[in-house]
């Protein structure tokens, strides 16, 4: 779904940069980028991963970049999407809105999880095969934490941040985040206290709401429409394996759909959900076996399979082999 990606950098993204001294001029130039992408309505992953980056090296310390952009960017400057977060009525009400609203603006995707004491929100990467870089990420949980502090008028802290990239100068990180600040962690993530979910934000505004969001629902609905619902269902298998074998029944849910209704979608464009379940479990089963580091079990854990046995005769049904005389093959000719 990469090809489908377009992101709309905001007017005050370049200006913030403006507030922080920095040439937005030079910073596209340094992303080998022509400078009409300043007035560009929309850019591609690349390009957005490229001005971050570029940014960056700007700055010359990731943890500053992070912080100084976090913290200078001005609540007048916030889109539609983010001021609907911003005027929520409590904490949990706007990370939700951002998790909902964030699908308007890949490719950042947000898994919130509360459990216990604790609230977690993963970052997750939308319909795009590589990772963004470390600085994005960074301001992207920063930005999550900042957002509670704007609307609570409270100093908050997280309780832990979780991040799989390497960032120098962590203690300024951690100072800024009021937390342990991991690297290297397998997941980017913020884990908040669950309690201050349920602090009030004293910029709620309920009329503002009222009118942001049935245009922002509205514009949701046409996105999502303007993407096949194959590559939908795909994109959440693949994330959701490793975590056991997703039913239609969880995808649908998270599609905002019912059952029936995405088994017509599917049989409308020639698929079914059984089917696509095996392509992304034959598509991961591929990309894994070739990391020799991960044993045959591991592998059959990651695409659903509890039985190694069930794997083992549904590779044979893929690839006519069994999957180590597979990885024999392919990684002797690597």
């Amino acid at each position: 779904m990469a090809s489908h990606a377009r992101i709309k950098i905001t007017a005050g993204f370049w200006e913030s940069l403006c507030q922080l001294g920095i040439d937005v001029n030079h910073v596209v130039r340094k992303a080998q980028l022509p400078l009409t992408i300043i007035t560009s309505p929309f850019v591609t992953t690349a390009q957005y991963f490229a001005i971050w980056n570029a940014y960056s090296d700007i700055i010359g310390d990731t943890a500053k970049a992070i912080i100084k952009l976090a913290t200078v960017f001005e609540t007048t400057h916030y889109p539609p999407a983010v001021l609907a977060t911003y005027h929520a009525r409590d904490y949990r009400d706007a990370l939700k809105r951002m998790a909902r609203y964030k699908q308007l603006c890949p490719p950042e995707g947000l898994r919130i999880v509360e459990k216990g004491d604790e609230c977690t929100i993963e970052l997750e990467w939308l319909y795009v095969e590589q990772p963004g870089p470390p600085i994005l990420v960074g301001i992207t949980l920063a930005f999550l934490l900042e957002l509670g502090r704007r609307g609570t008028a409270q100093p908050l802290k997280a309780k832990l941040v979780e991040i799989s990239d390497s960032i120098s100068n962590i203690q300024e990180l951690e100072a800024y985040f009021g937390c342990r600040v991991q690297i290297g962690a397998s997941c980017n993530r913020l884990t908040l206290q669950r309690g201050d979910l349920d602090r009030p934000f004293t910029s709620y505004n309920v009329e503002l709401l009222e009118i942001l969001t049935p245009v922002l629902e509205q514009s949701l609905d046409e996105r999502q429409r303007s993407y096949s619902i194959t590559e939908m269902v795909k994109w959440i298998v693949k994330r959701s394996l490793t975590g056991g074998c997703p039913d239609i029944k969880t995808v649908a849910s998270e599609l905002g759909m019912s059952n029936r209704t995405l088994q017509r979608r599917l049989i409308d464009e020639g698929t079914s959900f059984k089917n696509l379940l095996a392509q992304v479990r034959h598509e991961k089963a591929i990309e894994y076996l070739k990391d020799s580091s991960l044993d045959i079990k591991e592998v059959a854990f990651m695409i659903g399979y509890e039985d190694i046995n069930s794997f083992y005769r549904a590779f044979r049904l893929w690839e006519g082999d069994t999957p180590s005389n597979w990885r024999a093959k392919h990684l002797d000719k690597s």
